[in-house]
């Protein structure tokens, strides 16, 4: 029997992960097939498949694909993922494999799968290798000196957006149906937004953090990267252990979202602004009302990222051995900014633990009065790479593009980026912000969301 090939819905916005799913339970293809698209599609691109595979799992993967295809086959209940290939950002562990998290990769090879990797086997995905990212996961740029950085897909010339600057630029391009990235301070959602995909950050305690490379134990957490909100339900839900839902879209008649005034809208671009009003205006058309109002919260978030704050402190801690036998190999500039750590001391970091609670109470009075928070995901669209070739001004534009995401890993709120641009402009995104443990009414309002401004570049 011969199958249509996927290739071109693996290449689409219709390339959702339930249409890749019905396919396979249909026999309109098999999850080998599926597979093979992946691997065509990195192949064909040799400019950027190192960029984006730091390692591929072809031998595993297509094992993983032919056991899928044979348990469909003979009518064995399949997982919630059977036969789907997802992406892994290089700082998950996975058994057998250096998780080298961006590095030159000094570190012993993994004894055993991460929690989440675990669970993605368990529910039948197929895993199609290590992606790339900045080392140790400390930039919003995604930038790499050792594997080389990731041109922009949907811009070329232009960053990627990190850290997990592989992982979105693999599902971008077809190489992989979703991937499962980090985000400490928007490394999920800052290169989803560059690339044109949706990325959700959850509560940090949603997904349990055993067997990842940490780069901040306060503020890290594990997301997906995907190309729709019911993709990114389907994932979260595997990777919190929980089964999957059919994702409802609550209507937005009637719902109040806030827009801050300030600090998330200052320093606008003009794309990035045009996108985000022609999203207000929408919504504001289906029926919900929208609020624009001062966040006082928000303006006192700088002073817990004084001397580098919570990931300085904290990524000194594990590298500070590191540094000293092999300080030589980090990239200068995550070496300089895990080094500003050494300079925090212990009551320091107690204080910004003190702090960190505090805004976290206010920020959730706050934001009990509406539905949501809205706000570009980032300010600016990406820049061009030889914007970023100085220190001076890779500094600059780092702070910048980290500065909204990071508000919902401060202040542990749950967070969605949704693509916002329209054809022909540059890619941005809509963020969604909700209250700490309000994930399943976040992604129920982002489905909603989704579905009014229908951003399908």
């Amino acid at each position: 029997m011969s199958h249509p090939t996927p290739l071109q819905p693996l290449q689409g916005h219709s390339a959702t992960l339930d249409v890749l799913l019905d396919g396979m339970r249909d026999g309109r293809w098999q999850a080998s097939e599926l597979l093979n698209v992946c691997l065509k599609n990195s192949d064909e691109r040799e400019d950027l498949q190192a960029q984006v595979y730091t390692r591929r799992f072809e031998r595993s993967a297509r094992a993983e694909a032919a056991a899928a295809d044979r348990l469909r086959t003979d009518g064995v209940p399949a997982g919630q993922l059977a036969g789907l290939p997802i992406a892994l950002k290089a700082l998950f562990d996975v058994a057998g494999e250096v998780t080298h998290a961006g590095s030159q990769g000094w570190q012993p090879a993994a004894e055993r799968d991460a929690v989440i990797v675990a669970r993605l086997r368990r529910e039948g995905a197929v895993l199609t290798g290590h992606t790339n990212m900045t080392e140790f996961a400390y930039s919003g740029l995604g930038l790499n000196p050792h594997y080389g950085t990731p041109d922009n897909p949907l811009a070329p010339g232009r960053i990627p957006g990190g850290s997990s600057s592989g992982s979105a630029v693999a599902v971008a391009l077809g190489m992989a149906a979703a991937a499962i990235g980090t985000d400490t301070g928007g490394s999920v959602r800052i290169p989803a937004a560059f690339c044109g995909l949706v990325g959700f950050k959850p509560t940090q305690a949603r997904v349990p953090r055993q067997g990842v490379l940490p780069l901040s134990d306060s503020l890290d957490s594990i997301g997906p990267i995907a190309r729709s909100v019911t993709c990114c339900a389907r994932l979260d839900a595997v990777l919190a252990g929980q089964p999957c839902q059919p994702l409802i879209a609550l209507p937005l008649k009637g719902r109040r979202f806030v827009v801050p005034s300030d600090y998330m809208l200052d320093g606008m671009e003009a794309t990035v602004e045009n996108a985000f009003t022609r999203s207000l205006t929408l919504l504001s058309e289906a029926g919900a009302t929208l609020i624009e109002a001062p966040a006082p919260v928000l303006a006192s978030l700088p002073e817990l990222m004084e001397g580098g704050g919570f990931t300085a402190a904290e990524s000194y801690y594990l590298h500070r051995q590191w540094l000293h036998e092999h300080g030589d190999r980090y990239d200068p500039r995550v070496r300089s900014r895990i080094e500003k750590g050494a300079a925090l001391s212990a009551a320091d970091y107690l204080e910004l633990l003190q702090r960190r609670r505090e805004r976290q109470h206010q920020a959730d009075a706050w934001l009990a009065e509406f539905d949501g928070l809205l706000a570009p995901t980032v300010p600016v669209a990406p820049p061009r790479l030889e914007e970023v070739a100085s220190d001076e001004e890779y500094a600059r534009l780092n702070l910048l593009v980290l500065r909204n995401p990071t508000v919902a890993n401060l202040l542990d709120l749950c967070a969605i980026t949704l693509p916002n641009h329209a054809p022909g402009e540059l890619p941005c995104g809509l963020m969604l912000v909700g209250r700490n443990g309000t994930d399943a009414t976040l992604l129920r309002q982002a489905l909603a969301i989704e579905e009014t401004i229908q951003p399908r570049c």
